[in-house]
């Protein structure tokens, strides 16, 4: 497998060869040439296969209505007991309509509900449990007239499946339909868009040693895998984003090469995902306990996943995260009051 990570770049001033990247706000006037075992180095990107070159640059399909031109934040709600940062605050009905209105009313553009925490040593929630955590709670959102876009966060069919008649709009598979055989032709037959993300094993032996011999390469290619199966279902490539899943089965060292490679994964031609608010590696570099407390290392990252071309940043703290990229893009794009 060879891949073409894209040098991106955000400045105003790009000369009159530079290639848009995947049709928003970052450019490129070459690439690095990612093989197993290293780098081959860079070369110009008129020199990148035209079909991948197509790929990097084409721009892409709205998802969730959204166009994807922009950089969009996905602001997390878990209705669990048990999640990593905020489990046990918003698992009742009221604490987690509240919460909702508050990530929209900060600036989130899409809601993340979950209600199975998928944390390293977690355990599966029975699919009714699961069910009755979430659906009611988008239904109550829609009933009371919230039009910000909801994707649930669920491996399982029969929970999508409630959710999206509730008023969800994509389904966030962290198992990239892998766990749940039936979650294709779910997708598929309800019109949702999808989320595909990478996942090494199970929530509760995923941090147990896990290795690769190309983290970069062997993501890439299974999230591939997935975006031909999911299409092989009859899901359109223009329904699909892709998430590389940082921390789940991936040691610091993988995470970060991941982060640095990211605008690699514009080559399959979907927007992507990143996902790492709170993480516990960021507090393992930062020498932070507290997940709350990793709000600014979680801002670092997603600025710099703003600056590869990320377009969907997944994110507890949504007031802090407009700030910082308010920020980023007055710098880089000019202010306008």
């Amino acid at each position: 497998m060879i891949l073409y990570r894209p040098i991106a770049q955000c400045d105003p001033v790009r000369p009159d060869h530079a290639l848009t990247l995947a049709g928003g706000w970052c450019w490129f006037t070459h690439a690095e040439v990612l093989v197993k075992g290293g780098s081959e180095g860079l070369i110009p990107a008129a020199d990148i296969p035209a079909d991948v070159r197509d790929r990097l640059t084409a721009p892409r399909a709205d998802l969730l209505g959204l166009t994807m031109d922009a950089p969009r934040l996905m602001g997390i709600l878990n209705v669990t007991p048990d999640s990593f940062s905020d489990g046990g605050r918003f698992d009742r009905p009221d604490a987690a309509l509240a919460q909702a209105r508050a990530l929209a009313g900060a600036g989130a553009d899409i809601l993340d509900i979950g209600g199975e925490s998928t944390r390293p040593g977690s355990d599966e929630v029975p699919v009714a449990e699961e069910t009755a955590r979430t659906a009611p709670v988008i239904a109550a959102l829609r009933a009371e007239g919230l039009r910000t876009p909801i994707s649930i966060d669920t491996r399982k069919a029969p929970v999508a499946e409630a959710a999206v008649s509730a008023g969800a709009g994509m389904v966030n598979d962290v198992a990239a339909m892998t766990f749940d055989p039936a979650m294709a032709g779910l997708v598929a037959g309800t019109g949702a868009d999808l989320c595909l993300m990478h996942f090494k094993g199970e929530p509760k032996t995923m941090q147990v040693a896990p290795s690769y011999e190309d983290v970069t390469l062997e993501v890439y290619a299974f999230l591939e895998e997935r975006i031909r199966a999911a299409e092989a279902a009859g899901i359109p490539r223009r329904r699909i984003c892709v998430d590389p899943g940082i921390g789940f089965g991936k040691t610091i060292a993988h995470n970060l090469t991941l982060i640095g490679n990211l605008s690699v994964f514009h080559g399959l031609g979907c927007p992507i995902l990143l996902g790492v608010s709170r993480k516990r590696f960021i507090g393992t570099i930062a020498g932070l306990s507290d997940a709350a407390a990793r709000d600014p290392g979680t801002q670092a990252i997603l600025l710099a996943g703003v600056a590869q071309g990320a377009q969907i940043h997944r994110i507890h703290d949504v007031s802090g995260a407009r700030q910082a990229l308010s920020i980023w893009r007055a710098i880089n794009e000019g202010y306008q009051p």
